[in-house]
């Protein structure tokens, strides 16, 4: 290879040649703002035009770097003419390309790279379906007007699109990377993107993080979010990104990732304008759907169907719109808040599982009743079942208590006219076992109307020749509590006070073995 540029090359790729051999940035920029502007109106004339083939000549067969010094394509400000056709080749350099505008898409399907940094560029389309790359690959504050392809793509480090901006193709999909596999994080911070995000059996090593982001779903196409399977091998940030280290900032690291952004901080919600989908999704350390809203239409869900992560945050300030799944889900911990949740049955909880409640706020027993009451089906003991587990797990045996009581009520409504008659019954006498307070009520008020009954209708002994000293008041007790002998088993009722004194006996198993059964409950607990 020669060391000067190939005849016919422009003064201005002959600077980007020599460049690339010194690893030097090539900047075109006048230093104006409103000229430098990518995405502005401004006129880029042939002092800052650069043809796409130069570019890959330069990274497919670019010359010896000069001694010392490692060949890399850095280029800021240009407007690069033609379609970029990498698809299917090597590039062994560094690549970095800051704010530039391209005239036609770029093509990188089946490339193999190092590092490739586009940022701040507007480019029409992406095409990039199995791209391998052993560096990042960074599309930072770039626009990409008709989208980006990156299906069955290999990320070696980080994947990077903060602050970018996504339009969709003519299947309305803005961003299309199933079966994409990132070997550290995915950064999508601010992602603005009209169209749908398919990440379906995505597979993200680190975290992948939409804070802040907003996905508009289009009519051609009801998905905002679609990644069902994904695999994150850390945590799911769906929610908000804090205002501060992106407003007006020209950083795309965006500060603070990771951190609690404080209550009274200006923040910018994650937000959804249609369907999202992460069904079968497995989150190796957390799920975090905080400070998030989603619009949901209709026949649109937030789908978080048979989930499996060690934690999920669900403490939206805004309850979605529309219907929430989490049927079959598996979680460890659930930290979430009562605001969070829909409305008017819009919640699936079939066979859903937690281990442990984790509220972000006081969340009372009675809302957490209503929560579960609140499911789009009508009775489901399992659910009910599972509360009370998780409560018992806590400690909180009167809370657990109170939730099976209330699951008696809902079930009492799915029985036939007749069950639920009886059901009336046992929950106003003894409150399906689990008011034994109010059962003792109704054997004292017993025995106070089996002793003015006594009082008033004495009996006669069963021996002509033996009258024991009659007391109504220890009578009617021993009804009710025949298993203790009170001295008043000498008399014979007969008639009514025969029926009285049975009803008291039977009145007496029922409430007494209810009462017996809440003080062992109170002991066991001291």
């Amino acid at each position: 290879m020669t060391e000067r540029a190939p005849d016919g090359w422009t003064v201005t790729e002959q600077g980007l040649w020599h460049a690339f051999r010194h690893g030097r940035i090539h900047d075109l920029r006048v230093g104006a703002a409103e000229q430098d502007d990518p995405f502005g109106d401004a006129d880029w004339g042939p002092g800052r035009t650069v043809r796409a083939e130069v570019l890959s000549r330069l990274l497919l067969d670019g010359p010896t770097a000069v001694s010392g010094r490692v060949a890399s394509l850095k280029l800021t400000g240009a407007l690069i003419a033609g379609p970029l056709r990498l698809a299917g080749g090597t590039i062994s350099h560094y690549v970095e390309l800051h704010e530039c505008r391209f005239e036609q898409k770029v093509l990188m399907s089946e490339a193999e790279a190092g590092t490739v940094r586009f940022v701040g560029c507007l480019i029409p389309r992406l095409e990039a379906s199995r791209l391998a790359t052993s560096g990042d690959l960074h599309l930072a504050r770039c626009r990409f007007p008709q989208g980006v392809r990156l299906t069955d793509a290999r990320i070696g480090t980080d994947l990077l699109l903060n602050q970018a901006v996504l339009g969709g193709d003519r299947f309305g999909r803005a961003l299309s990377a199933d079966g994409l596999a990132v070997s550290q994080d995915f950064e999508a911070e601010r992602l603005e993107a009209v169209g749908e995000i398919s990440l379906r059996t995505a597979r993200i090593g680190g975290r992948f993080s939409l804070r802040g982001a907003r996905l508009q779903a289009v009519p051609e196409n009801p998905n905002a979010l679609n990644a069902p399977r994904i695999t994150v091998g850390h945590t799911l940030y769906l929610s908000s990104s804090a205002d501060r280290g992106w407003t007006d900032s020209r950083s795309y690291y965006g500060s603070g990732y990771g951190q609690v952004i404080p209550p009274s901080a200006s923040s910018t919600p994650f937000r959804a304008y249609g369907r999202v989908r992460l069904s079968d999704g497995r989150f190796e350390n957390a799920c975090l759907i905080s400070g998030a809203e989603f619009h949901l239409g209709e026949g649109d869900e937030l789908a978080l169907r048979r989930i499996q992560t060690p934690e999920l945050r669900f403490t939206c300030r805004t309850p979605p719109t529309g219907p929430v799944s989490l049927s079959r889900a598996r979680i460890g911990n659930l930290v979430d808040s009562p605001e969070a949740w829909p409305h008017g049955r819009h919640l699936g909880l079939t066979g859903f599982t937690y281990e442990c409640l984790r509220p972000a706020v006081p969340f009372t027993v009675r809302q957490r009743i209503a929560w579960l009451e609140g499911s789009s089906v009508d009775f489901q003991p399992e659910s009910y079942e599972q509360l009370a587990a998780a409560l018992r797990r806590d400690g909180a045996d009167d809370d657990a208590r109170e939730v099976l009581y209330a699951k008696q009520r809902r079930r009492r409504q799915t029985l036939p006219l007749p069950s639920r008659i009886w059901g009336r019954i046992q929950d106003a006498t003894v409150g399906y076992g689990f008011r034994p307070n109010r059962a003792a009520l109704w054997l004292l008020l017993a025995w106070a109307l089996g002793s003015l009954y006594f009082a008033t209708h004495e009996l006669q002994p069963l021996k002509a020749d033996e009258r024991p000293h009659w007391n109504p008041v220890l009578y009617a007790l021993g009804q009710l509590l025949p298993v203790v002998d009170l001295g008043q088993q000498g008399w014979n009722p007969g008639g009514t006070s025969q029926w009285v004194a049975a009803g008291l006996v039977i009145v007496g198993w029922v409430l007494a073995t209810t009462v017996a059964a809440g003080a062992s409950r109170m002991l066991q607990r001291g």
